[in-house]
């Protein structure tokens, strides 16, 4: 299978074992800054559950949004009830980092189709940018470099969204007295 056809980790299956093994070194590259995603998406699931919003939107924010900086702009807009566009714009603005990502990205992932290089947009925060740079520091046709790419990311991905879902419940656990929120 070539680096063409790994889409995302979801064909897993599919993979040659090289792959495997590139994917599963990703994780484990992933799991030393565990704890500080770990650790952020907590505290971010925390402040969301503690707002005021409905449990639907803070889950939704965790699940689809996936940037702990653009939710914790947003919300408090969320909650004034400002237009969309306001809400968007400032979510744009905070994550605009991204878009450095996307252009340092395009020497390591331009001649994949499309559909990848969105996907790996969505799913690159900062620290699989830094971690697969560190690893990747120059354009390599190395075909095991998406697969790495893919543990890194869906590792980061699945501990912020357990960290954070984590946050959102205990939240509602904790008095409002604490001023957490």
């Amino acid at each position: 299978m070539s680096s063409h056809q790994i889409t995302s980790p979801l064909n897993y299956r599919n993979w040659t074992a090289s792959e495997k093994r590139a994917f599963q070194d990703g994780m484990k590259t992933m799991l030393g800054a565990g704890v500080a995603v770990g650790t952020w998406g907590f505290v971010t699931g925390i402040a969301m559950a503690k707002s005021g919003m409905l449990l639907s939107h803070v889950l939704g924010l965790s699940l689809f949004v996936y940037a702990g900086s653009a939710q914790l702009a947003s919300v408090p807009l969320i909650l004034q009830n400002l237009p969309f566009w306001t809400i968007w714009l400032t979510a744009t603005i905070v994550n605009l980092r991204f878009v450095i990502f996307s252009a340092a990205f395009r020497t390591h992932f331009g001649e994949l189709p499309a559909r990848q290089k969105a996907l790996i947009g969505f799913f690159n925060p900062d620290i699989s940018f830094a971690l697969f740079t560190q690893r990747y520091p120059e354009p390599s046709p190395d075909p095991l470099r998406v697969p790495f790419f893919w543990g890194l990311a869906s590792f980061n991905w699945l501990i912020w969204q357990v960290s954070s879902i984590i946050g959102i419940f205990l939240a509602l656990q904790i008095p409002d007295s604490w001023n957490l929120a």
